[in-house]
């Protein structure tokens, strides 16, 4: 049987909360709303663009903020204003999954631009047999990304874990009836992923090749 290791990317895989930060002030000075305070937009990412915006604009049009946000980050990608920071550790527990027979998947809120501009400016898209975003699937925690995933991989809940940084991966992860691991270096804390039924927490990426195999092997 197939085991399927899937990460998140903002906030697992990459820092990139600066950049979102900034163009949701951007689309919200656009929108004429005053910008939302850069904690609460930490608490939305992981979350499809609608549903962020429903959190941080209630009562106001979610789809055109969306709209709004995505002119933002593509007008600050084309000023070179965008610096998505691999975290340390990263590619070496890739291939490190990788030689223990892992397959890899990715399951983000990004769009699958975004994703596929991540991936290759940092060099990792080889690794990956299975790219799940937003543009294809419902938000998170709405379990459908993993379940495209263990399509793609051949894998099966048993032998699947979901990797991320905030309570959307691990409540996507029980919805979906796979393990759930939570990582201390992104913008939820590990208190909280612990709350909401994270079966452990990573505190350096060096410590998941160990907690994937722990009830997979």
């Amino acid at each position: 049987m197939n085991r399927l290791a899937i990460f998140d990317c903002d906030g697992t895989l990459v820092d990139s909360q600066a950049n979102i930060c900034v163009a949701m002030e951007e689309c919200f000075g656009e929108a004429g709303l005053p910008a939302p305070d850069r904690a609460a937009v930490r608490r939305i990412v992981g979350l499809s663009l609608p549903q962020a915006m429903q959190v941080l604009a209630p009562g106001h049009d979610h789809d055109l903020l969306a709209e709004a946000y995505k002119r933002a980050f593509h007008r600050m990608r084309a000023e070179g204003r965008v610096e998505e920071q691999l975290y340390e550790g990263i590619p070496e527990v890739l291939a490190a999954l990788e030689a223990e027979g892992w397959l890899l998947g990715v399951a983000t809120g990004k769009s699958d631009r975004g994703l596929r501009l991540v991936l290759e400016h940092h060099g990792l898209a080889h690794h990956f047999v299975t790219l799940q975003t937003a543009d294809r699937h419902p938000s998170k925690p709405h379990p459908s990304m993993i379940e495209q995933c263990m399509a793609d991989a051949g894998a099966q809940p048993a032998t699947t874990v979901m990797i991320g940084d905030t309570s959307f991966d691990i409540l996507m992860a029980h919805n979906a009836g796979v393990r759930a691991i939570g990582v201390a270096w992104g913008y939820h804390e590990a208190d909280e992923l612990l709350r909401e039924g994270a079966d452990a927490v990573a505190s350096h990426p060096s410590d998941l090749p160990a907690l994937c195999t722990l009830e997979t092997a």
